[in-house]
């Protein structure tokens, strides 16, 4: 592969992943206020995001399988890192929307 075609694909990895972290960040947004059909349909569209990310991560590591070379450069370690990083924060971000609405069926609770 060349160095071109290299950068594509971390730039396409960075885009789908950015677009997945403004969505999961929307998503937080929507639990503190505790409209969790939004959050959970944010955290869905993120979750496309980042499955658009990893099928581009997945056809690099194919070719790499099928015996192309590839010479690592900075952009796609920062392209696994912002990918990585989202996929981990949304995977905090379902974690917290349980919370989230645990306390509020709680404080539903309290108030009756």
């Amino acid at each position: 592969m060349t160095s071109e075609d290299i950068q594509l694909v971390a730039f396409t990895i960075i885009l789908h992943s950015g677009n997945a972290k403004m969505k999961i960040h929307s998503a937080f947004e929507a639990m503190r206020k505790a409209d969790f059909i939004a959050a959970n349909q944010l955290l869905e569209e993120a979750n496309e995001e980042i499955l658009q990310a990893h099928k581009s991560q997945t056809e690099l590591l194919q070719n790499y399988a099928n015996g192309t070379k590839i010479d690592m450069e900075i952009i796609m370690v920062h392209a696994q890192d912002h990918l990585m990083t989202t996929m981990t924060l949304r995977e905090m971000a379902i974690e917290m929307s349980y919370l989230y609405e645990q306390n509020a069926q709680l404080a539903v609770k309290m108030r009756g």
